[in-house]
């Protein structure tokens, strides 16, 4: 596969931005959220229309460069990484009615959806569409979001996944409940809407087959879902094991011992690590090209490849979290210091893992498919 040629100028911004938010990492904590600017930053460097048809003025880009560019965010901060990560939003906003997605990704492509599916909240059909009011948890880069939707449950829907209703965001009450030791800057709020009447065409079940037939909308809407959010955990990895190899080769220690990085233990976990993380990665981005190509010549990829995506998914995010911790194991006792960066990585890789996308039941998951036996509902 030939790879397109990178746009420099792009590329001089992305890494101008994460030089930016690696010297803010303390002010996002501090604010539970990422900025409007950072995510005008995001903007810049195509985050958002990454996935946008370009007769809608996008950028059309692959998984894999979506995925490398999310990693690369991700690096500088986890958290940013996280919010970034929602530029996938319109793969799953593609299950919209093709005039509704066009009208909002024609009016602007770099538009920035946020969402919460849980508690699917119960509406009613009244005059106009449906009849929306709750609360929804886990609103992920709500703050600066244009666009937000929240899960719903219709009666008569056959679906067993959540119908999701797009809302304009002056109609939404963003409520400042995101408060944990990981992942702080995310801006995971609570969204609460009461009585807000969202026409039927602008809502939409995740999951769901796209209209369109662009290539990416025929990519495994959930799989690619948790990959954008397992591949912040290889990105924190990565800033972990980095800092290890310049700070451990210069450090000093207090107590007159070998630098850390003459210390065979050390060289010995920093080894494990970097092959733990390198399998991982290479296992990801691997799954997802295979996905590529299957989708070059077919409607849909095999069972077996989206089990592969799904399990791709968790090991990343699993392994990522196990090199982060041992690069924190390698820190010594100055990684407990609070605010130092390897201990702020070790956690943020290990909310990753936590993610339901990629908790440990996907792994009981992956093997029940492998064995041809039933799934819950969303996997694969």
């Amino acid at each position: 596969m030939t790879r397109p040629e990178p746009d420099l100028s792009r590329t001089a911004a992305l890494m101008t931005l994460c030089d930016t938010i690696r010297g803010r990492r303390a002010e996002f904590d501090q604010l539970r959220h990422i900025p409007q600017d950072i995510v005008d930053g995001f903007r810049k460097v195509g985050v958002y229309r990454a996935f946008v048809p370009t007769r809608l003025g996008g950028d059309a880009v692959t998984p894999m460069q979506f995925l490398e560019l999310i990693e690369t965010i991700a690096a500088a901060d986890p958290s940013a990484g996280w919010v970034a990560s929602f530029g996938v939003s319109s793969t799953y906003l593609a299950a919209l009615p093709v005039e509704t997605f066009d009208a909002i990704y024609g009016a602007n492509p770099d538009t920035v959806f946020a969402g919460g599916l849980f508690p699917p909240q119960s509406a009613q059909r009244v005059d106009g569409g449906v009849e929306v009011s709750g609360r929804w948890a886990w609103c992920s880069g709500s703050m600066c979001a244009d666009l937000l939707g929240g899960g719903i449950k219709i009666d008569g829907d056959e679906t067993p996944l959540p119908r999701t209703a797009v809302m304009p965001r002056d109609k939404v009450t963003i409520d400042e409940t995101w408060n944990t030791i990981g992942l702080r800057g995310t801006g995971s709020h609570d969204l609460v809407v009461d009585k807000v009447v969202v026409p039927d065409d602008w809502t939409f079940v995740r999951g769901n087959p796209s209209a369109m037939e662009d290539r990416i909308f025929r990519y495994p809407a959930m799989a690619l879902a948790a990959q954008v959010l397992a591949v912040v955990a290889l990105g924190a990895a990565r800033e972990a094991l980095d800092f290890i190899r310049s700070d451990a080769a210069q450090r000093a220690s207090i107590t007159g011992a070998p630098h850390p990085g003459a210390r065979p233990y050390v060289q010995a976990h920093l080894a494990r690590a970097e092959a733990t993380l390198a399998g991982a990665r290479a296992q990801f981005y691997d799954a997802t090209a295979k996905a590529w190509e299957e989708l070059a010549d077919n409607d849909r990829v095999s069972t077996d490849t989206h089990v592969r995506l799904r399990l791709a998914a968790t090991t990343a995010a699993h392994d990522g979290a196990e090199a982060a911790r041992q690069a924190f194991l390698m820190g010594g006792a100055g990684a407990m210091m609070a605010g130092h960066p390897l201990g702020r990585l070790m956690v943020d890789a290990a909310c990753v893992a936590q993610h339901a996308f990629m908790g440990e039941g996907t792994w009981t998951s992956a093997g029940a498919a492998m064995f041809g036996e039933q799934t819950p509902p969303g996997f694969p």
